[in-house]
């Protein structure tokens, strides 16, 4: 994203009950149910929803009682999200499980064994992003085009009229216009809402207008003219039954909105012992305190692994022209000084070797504000951010 002139950018989200972040929560539910009963399980869970039907697929090592209770455990995440229609319930879906042993082939690379250190459990380059648009330190419009959707659901499962007869399986779109890299307001808002068949699309507009207004910053709203909502005319048939979903397929969604790069890497239904998910994380965590620390406005930082080697084989930083008298390369030496970026020194360093990942599935695993009850989203908090400055003499 540049940084200065105007423009325009835009990012999307999707809620919990679009057909891919059903599929997500269920490879969540998962993961948990693994890490619940051996926090040194390995999972790799693929889920395939459609019409009544629930597939699972994929690669798990753990407790053989985990995997019979899988079945009740994944009912439970589609009622939590609300699916009980006809075509697509946690009553009566079918549920179909093809969960296999892990391939002794990966596990001789990943797994430590004598002097050998544990390896990554894959190649791959993982992306971190922070800049000082929001308080989360996230980019603006995808900020925004989460808030949306979590405002929606939480009124939808709280039965506030504010959402009456508004259904699981939205989506939704915000175009920011931004003016010497600092956004200043919408030209544009998308929302496709799934909705009960005798609400009327005006009145869906005059609900989705009053939540836009109260997520969005006092005068961010947009021109009339640029408020879509609905745009087919009508979203009665949604969710899995009206599209198939697959784990995975949101990657956009789930990191920066298009605003940072993305290695390429899904994150749901990954053990923490799969670096596409936990070096994602650990690069999350150390460009949002670099932002916190105030070395920078902006940070995008990159650390690549091959697998079965246990340290990273590049970390690298870009402050966009926003480095306040500090060096990129000094700080890419420092970050290694600062955190073990080994798989296991990032699992032990973030503690995700825990049952916390179903409510990281919907609206953005990075942004989230962290529950000191559950100790979760432990890659936003910013307790390295003194660390980091002092090294600057901050």
């Amino acid at each position: 994203m540049r940084d200065k002139g105007e423009f325009l950018f835009t990012s999307e989200s999707v809620s919990e009950g679009h057909p891919d972040k059903v599929a997500d929560r269920i490879s969540d539910t998962v993961l948990d149910a693994y890490l619940a009963a051996d926090p040194e399980a390995r999972v790799a869970c693929e889920t395939m929803v459609t019409t009544n039907r629930i597939i699972l697929a994929g690669e798990v090592r753990g407790p053989e009682g985990v995997n019979e209770t899988l079945e009740h455990a994944v009912r439970e995440a589609v009622r939590d999200i609300g699916y009980d229609q006809k075509g697509f319930s946690w009553r009566h879906a079918e549920f179909h499980n093809y969960l296999h042993e892990q391939s002794a082939d990966i596990a001789v690379g990943v797994d430590s064994a004598g002097n050998k250190d544990e390896g990554a459990g894959d190649q791959g380059i993982m992306f971190g992003f922070a800049t000082r648009e929001t308080p989360s330190l996230m980019p603006a419009p995808l900020h925004y085009a989460h808030g949306i959707l979590h405002r929606i659901n939480t009124l939808r499962k709280a039965g506030d009229a504010r959402a009456r007869g508004l259904l699981p399986d939205a989506k939704s779109q915000v175009t920011l216009r931004y003016i010497d890299g600092k956004p200043v307001g919408a030209t544009s808002v998308v929302i496709s809402t799934q909705h009960e068949e005798n609400l009327t699309q005006p009145e869906i507009r005059e609900e989705l207008t009053a939540i836009v207004k109260d997520v969005l910053p006092e005068g961010w709203m947009c021109p009339d003219e640029g408020f879509y909502t609905n745009p087919t005319g009508i979203f009665v048939i949604g969710g899995p039954d009206g599209d198939a979903g697959l784990t995975g397929r949101k990657i956009i969604v789930d990191t920066y909105g298009g605003a940072a790069p993305h290695g390429g890497g899904a994150f749901s239904g990954k053990d923490p012992t799969k670096v596409d998910r936990s070096a994602a994380y650990a690069c999350r965590y150390l460009a949002k305190n670099i932002v916190a620390a105030g070395l920078a406005d902006s940070c995008t930082l990159q650390i690549s692994y091959a697998i079965g080697v246990s340290h990273p084989l590049s970390v690298y930083v870009d402050l966009h022209g926003t480095a306040r008298d500090v060096e990129e390369a000094k700080l890419e030496a420092v970050l290694r000084q600062v955190m073990d970026l080994t798989p296991r020194g990032i699992r032990k360093h973030l503690r995700l070797n825990r049952p916390i990942y179903g409510t990281t599935s919907a609206y953005g695993h990075f942004g989230r504000t962290p529950d000191d009850a559950r100790d979760d989203f432990t890659w936003e908090r910013t307790d390295l951010a003194a660390t980091l400055a002092n090294a600057f003499g901050r």
